[in-house]
């Protein structure tokens, strides 16, 4: 498995699975974790509708460095599929807005937004993640060795 099947792998992933766990920080500290319905805008940012007082969404406000998850929750036990990735989110606003809305939703059939829908005085904001660092989980069957790697157990691979 060379870099290239490994950057396919993840890219498939992020294309075929609609929404990503989002992870926070509360003012004390505490992890606060969000499943959020997402589009992807490029290779490394993500973005999603939320209310201005999700908790997530407050959280962010203050503290915009955040960590997100995809993961196919299709496949068997054991044969976990998953995109990791750290880096900051924040709400989005001017170009960044109009430029994210035109990709948002994905054309699965979710429903169509325009820019009344995520600014005031809607309680919707448009958000954007972008992943400074991301790892994928080589991909192997349960108890056997990654073709790259030679591991039996479960590791990333930095992207």
């Amino acid at each position: 498995m060379t870099d290239s099947d490994l950057d396919a792998h993840a890219r498939d992933l992020i294309e075929t699975n609609r929404y990503l766990t989002l992870g926070t920080t509360g003012p004390d500290g505490a992890p606060w974790l969000t499943p959020v319905y997402f589009a992807p805008a490029g290779d490394r940012e993500f973005v999603w509708v939320s209310a201005l007082d999700a908790h997530h969404s407050r959280n962010l406000a203050e503290r915009p460095r955040a960590s997100a998850v995809v993961f196919d929750s299709t496949v068997q036990p054991y044969h976990g599929r998953a995109v990791y990735a750290a880096g900051e989110a924040r709400e989005l606003a001017g170009d960044d807005l109009e430029r994210a809305l035109a990709g948002y939703p994905r054309s699965d059939g979710a429903a169509d937004m325009s820019l009344g829908d995520v600014t005031a005085p809607s309680a919707y904001r448009l958000y954007a993640f972008t992943a400074s660092e991301m790892w994928v989980l080589c991909p192997r069957e349960p108890g056997t060795p990654c073709q790259r790697h030679g591991r039996s157990d479960d590791h990333r691979v930095e992207l």
